[in-house]
């Protein structure tokens, strides 16, 4: 089959979200031909060029959403009523509802407004042309005045200034960018047996309209919850009328998506809860675990005598989510039992990776500085160099060249976040045959189950006991070392999550009408060009079903041929 993958910043760049994991799938069902349909997010990311791609990508098709220029296109009177109209529907689901009602828990009627308002836009560039000045127009700011000033609007939107509107306005026309994109024709994303988007927001518009347009099945895969981070990236700086808004929006848009989605694979449970907060239907919801490349981490794994027995390792980004403050305080706590029990403490830390843009380069000094202050270089005697027992390093230094050597340099495997996703370093630990240390966030408790420890986040002093409870007992360590190696290599893996999806996709192509007859080099029909259904009479073999030849002969660029003419329903049954 043909699968349209969607993507915003990741696959196919090389650098972006969930890249790797998308290029696995690609590279694990090399039995199906995938299409790509790419939104980058910076100049910078376009500029870095695209990972190598193995030959079953058969088209790539990128836009940019972080900028958009004129499009030149001048609407007539009737396309700006329409216009008017369309976006004025929009501007008023965001002001819809009660005090204290979310966007997501709205009326259906309110949910069908916003999605017809957002399929008019569509149909609207589809036949005018783009959207890009209208909707940077004076129109449709003046539409999202007249709602937040409507009688029943929330108290945030009526108290919306002309700043608070603009920036409102700027956010919807970046958001909105896909719906101008000439990528809904026969030939693109008509053309597709599936749509798969690797994540929620702007990523699935394309499929959306795909499902509308073309009647496309659409499968969401979110490993981190698009509604969710967008509710974190809101800062305290942002007015609360734009905040208002803006979250209106994104839970509209994420409630059509899960809507109209035939199938939804959150990477955990604790995506799960949020998508079924923010109205996806349960009996939509498979949980696939990512999957992760075992081999890197089969010779640590394998080999627990690698271990340094007084050492514990961090592994991540570092930024303040991670909370490496709490875990040197933790730390501090840790030596001062082990020096009890010692007498000198021989424990040390290790914090291995790379801090995340300016603020994770910001955060890294100052855990540095807290890191000094806090364990001032010990020395053996007057003659010696002191040495810090909490040491910083990048994997790709010689103490750390790859990620597996770092997660064996350690006994144990710490992590303090006070946010997280899905866990990825904890599982690289667990493939390693190692024990491990977390706080109770995002997934962890699910990846973990019960071959780790498990700590409330933010408290030092518990972080402190459960290291201290594993230094220990040896053998304690090794135990759960194994048992957490053996449930990654269960649950984590590459080859678990591509047979998911390729069962997955037979699924939902199977259960979908047939919308075109597709057929090959020689003119045959390709099997999910024409599923079983289709040899059943009814309504399925219309003859008005379209045809779609990929490189097929030139007669078969007209309607299906029928040998004889076909037999009453009667006659059919016999």
């Amino acid at each position: 089959m043909r699968i349209g993958l969607l993507t915003e910043g990741g696959y196919p760049y090389l650098s972006g979200d969930a890249g790797l994991w998308c290029d696995r799938l690609v590279r694990g069902l090399a039995q199906h031909e995938f299409d790509i349909y790419a939104l980058s997010r910076s100049e910078q990311q376009e500029d870095e060029g695209w990972i190598a791609l193995p030959p079953q990508v058969s088209r790539v098709r990128t836009a940019p959403l972080w900028t958009a220029e004129e499009d030149g296109v001048v609407y007539g009177r009737h396309a700006r009523r329409r216009f008017a109209e369309c976006y004025g529907d929009l501007a008023r689901t965001l002001c819809a509802g009660g005090p204290g009602e979310s966007s997501t828990e709205s009326s259906p009627a309110e949910a069908d407004r916003f999605g017809n308002a957002l399929y008019g836009l569509a149909e609207l560039a589809r036949e005018d042309g783009g959207l890009v000045g209208a909707l940077r127009s004076e129109a449709a700011v003046s539409a999202l005045e007249r709602a937040c000033r409507a009688p029943g609007a929330p108290r945030t939107a009526h108290e919306a200034r002309v700043p608070d509107l603009l920036a409102v306005a700027a956010h919807l026309e970046r958001v909105l960018r896909p719906l101008s994109l000439d990528w809904y024709e026969h030939d693109g994303l008509g053309s597709v047996d599936l749509c798969h988007a690797a994540s929620g927001g702007v990523a699935a518009l394309p499929g959306l309209l795909a499902r509308h347009f073309f009647g496309v099945p659409l499968l969401l895969t979110e490993y981190g919850v698009q509604l969710r981070s967008h509710y974190l990236a809101a800062g305290a700086e942002t007015p609360p009328a734009v905040r208002s808004l803006l979250a209106a929006f994104h839970g509209r848009l994420a409630a059509e998506i899960y809507r109209r989605s035939d199938r939804i694979t959150p990477g955990n449970a604790h995506a799960r809860r949020w998508q079924e907060r923010c109205g996806a239907d349960r009996t939509k919801l498979r949980t696939v675990y990512p999957g992760m490349d075992a081999g890197p981490f089969a010779e640590v794994g394998e080999s627990p005598e690698r271990t340094a027995p007084d050492t514990l390792v961090w592994v991540g980004r570092v930024e303040p989510t991670k909370d490496l403050v709490s875990l040197l305080h933790a730390f501090a706590e840790i030596r001062e039992m082990r020096r009890a029990e010692q007498g000198s403490p021989r424990t040390r830390l290790r914090i291995v990776g790379a801090p995340a843009g300016a603020e994770g380069a910001a955060y890294l000094t100052h855990c540095q500085v807290l890191a000094a202050q806090l364990f001032p270089d010990e020395a053996a005697g007057p003659h010696a160099v002191g040495d810090n027992p909490v040491s910083f390093e990048e994997v790709g230094g010689p103490d750390a060249p790859t990620v597996a050597d770092a997660h064996a340099s350690g006994a144990v495997t710490v992590l303090s976040s006070v946010v997280e996703g899905f866990p990825i370093p904890l599982v690289e630990a667990m493939l390693c045959g190692r024990a491990t240390v977390s706080t109770d966030v995002g997934a962890v408790v699910e990846v973990v189950g019960g071959t780790g420890l498990v700590v409330p986040p933010r408290n030092p002093h518990a972080l402190a006991e459960a290291c201290v409870a594993l230094l220990r007992d040896p053998e304690r360590r090794e135990r759960l070392g194994a048992a957490a190696r053996a449930r990654a290599l269960e649950l984590f893996t590459v080859e678990q999550n591509v047979a998911a999806f390729h069962g997955i996709y037979l699924e939902i192509v199977s259960r979908s009408p047939v919308r075109r007859v597709v057929l090959d080099e020689t003119g045959d029909p390709q099997p999910f060009g024409v599923p079983a259904e289709a040899r059943v009479p009814g309504r399925w073999t219309d003859p008005a079903t379209h045809l779609a030849a990929r490189g097929g002969p030139g007669w078969a660029a007209g309607p299906p041929v029928r040998a004889t003419l076909p037999l009453p329903a009667t006659e059919a049954v016999r």
